[in-house]
């Protein structure tokens, strides 16, 4: 039974406190390291609510917060923090997610996490590959099971 309209905000509200909550369980309740960033609650507001959207499908929400992170992370290597490098490392991000056509708007603001957090290369793995899948699992379940959404439209 599809779920009323009036209705699924509510349920779309739940299903967010849902996914970052088992992020922040998994970061602060357990030994494995920390699984949640800043932008990975824009991700949360793009799966439930924008679904169908191509930057909302498992193959942007990955590839678009690795490529955003190890560009961030390259940059603070290089050249470290300054205005221009946080507007370089965005402006890069944005056009090779166009070029390699993984958009993924939360995602843009990688880089600047990377700078301002002055993160290592293990970040990458932890949160940003991790968070990723956690959120695409997720989202997948509550989609189809509680929403009863055909999502994803495509995995790659």
């Amino acid at each position: 039974m599809k779920i009323q309209k009036k209705f699924e905000p509510l349920i779309a509200g739940f299903a967010a406190s849902i996914i970052i909550g088992v992020l922040s369980f998994l970061s602060f309740e357990t030994s494995t390291g920390f699984w949640l960033i800043f932008s990975f609650g824009s991700t949360t507001l793009i799966v439930l609510i924008f679904y169908e959207s191509e930057f909302a499908q498992p193959y942007n929400i990955f590839f678009g917060h690795l490529l955003g992170i190890i560009i961030g992370i390259i940059f603070n290597e290089f050249f470290g923090i300054s205005f221009i490098t946080l507007g370089l490392s965005v402006g890069t991000t944005v056009t090779l997610m166009m070029y390699l056509k993984i958009i993924h708007p939360p995602a843009a603001a990688n880089p600047l996490i990377a700078l301002f957090a002055d993160v290592s290369l293990n970040y990458i793995i932890f949160p940003v590959m991790t968070g990723s899948v956690v959120i695409i699992i997720l989202s997948v379940l509550i989609n189809k099971l509680l929403l009863k959404r055909a999502y994803p439209k495509k995995w790659y």
